[in-house]
Formats: structure tokens, sequence, C-alpha cells
């Protein structure tokens, strides 16, 4: 798997740069996992785990993988997902339109619900909070999709 940091173009976990790290340096890593080792084997479970992290990190540090590049992979793949689950929830509009059950609220803000999607709203807002299977995909804007679903739903409310 290969991920693009952004700021820079680095590739993060190529498998030919690791296999180059290893290769030029196995002796340190050798060192480590026999510390890493006799660390596990000699102190106690907590102070153990500690000074293993420790190592690992360490190691980290070393090999020139940023705490940055990290949270950056961390990112992009956070936002991968967040992009995907979108995906999946606009295709459920355009499925689910027939089933859409729409609720006024007293304060004129408005619910829709489907068997996988929940939309809130205000009447004249241009964004509406999207829900999809629980998780909230934050707030959309009401493109021809959302307000399709929202008309879908008001119609069969009648």
């Amino acid at each position: 798997m290969q991920t693009n940091v952004e700021n820079g173009g680095t590739v993060l976990l190529n498998t030919e740069v690791w296999i180059e790290f290893v290769r030029q340096n196995w002796l340190i890593l050798l060192i480590a996992l026999v510390a890493v080792l006799l660390v596990i084997n000699v102190v106690k479970t907590m102070i153990k785990w500690a000074i293993a992290i420790v190592i690992v990190v360490a190691l980290i540090v070393y090999s020139g993988v940023s705490l940055d590049q990290i949270q950056n992979t961390v990112t992009s793949v956070k936002d991968e997902a967040v992009a995907k689950l979108q995906g999946e929830a606009l295709k459920m509009l355009k499925e689910e339109s027939a089933e859409a059950t729409f609720k006024r609220g007293e304060d004129g803000s408005f619910v829709v619900q489907t068997t996988s999607l929940k939309l809130e709203g205000k009447p004249n807002a241009t964004s509406v909070e999207v829900t999809y299977r629980g998780v909230s995909l934050g707030e959309w804007e009401r493109g021809e999709q959302v307000n399709a679903l929202i008309r879908a739903a008001q119609a069969r409310s009648k």
C-alpha cells in the first residue's frame, strides 16, 4: 500500500523504501530487537511495555518518518474513508428516496429519514446535517440530489 503525503511527495509504506532501510540499518534493527526481547523477558509488565514503546518510537524517529508524515497519512486515510461514505450516501439518496419520511419541527426545522440516511436542516438553509447509518458525515450543501430527496419525502408525507 502506498500513500502519498501532499506536502513533499514522499511515499510512505513503500516496500522498496523499507527493504532498503532494513538493508542499510540491519545491525541497528537487530540490536533494537535484542533489546526489546531482553526488556520483555526481564522487566515487569508495565515498565517493559513502556521501554518497548520508547525503542519502537526511537526507531521510527531514526528511520526519518516524522510525526507530521504519520499525521498526514492518518488524515488522508480518514479523508478517503469519509469520501467513500459520502459516495455511498449519495447512492442511497437515489435508491431510498421513494421510502423517505419527512418530519417538520415546531421551529421549522425538518428531518428526512430513510433506512440508511438521516438529513436534518432548516427550511431556508443552504446546507443540511447528514448521517449515514449512524455515522455523521457533517454538513452538506443542498445540491440537486439532496433537494430531490427532501421534495420526495415532503410529497410522501402529505
